[in-house]
């Protein structure tokens, strides 16, 4: 298959996806966000855990 080909392949088929409305979209994009920042605040909260438990250790293992 050639790029040119199957970029107008993938120009029709785009074409043909059913999108969704403002009204369906807008309370879809919220959800999105808010467990998207939900779970950067838990992993940065475990990292700065992970590395806080892994320097003590370090100190009372006689590293540096």
């Amino acid at each position: 298959m050639t790029p040119v080909k199957y970029t107008k392949e993938v120009i029709k088929e785009g074409k043909r996806i059913r999108w969704p409305h403002r009204e369906q979209l807008i309370p879809t994009v919220i959800v999105v966000i808010v467990i998207s920042t939900f779970a950067a605040l838990f992993l940065s909260l475990e990292d700065l855990t992970a590395g806080s438990l892994i320097s003590q250790l370090t100190q009372a293992f006689g590293g540096k």
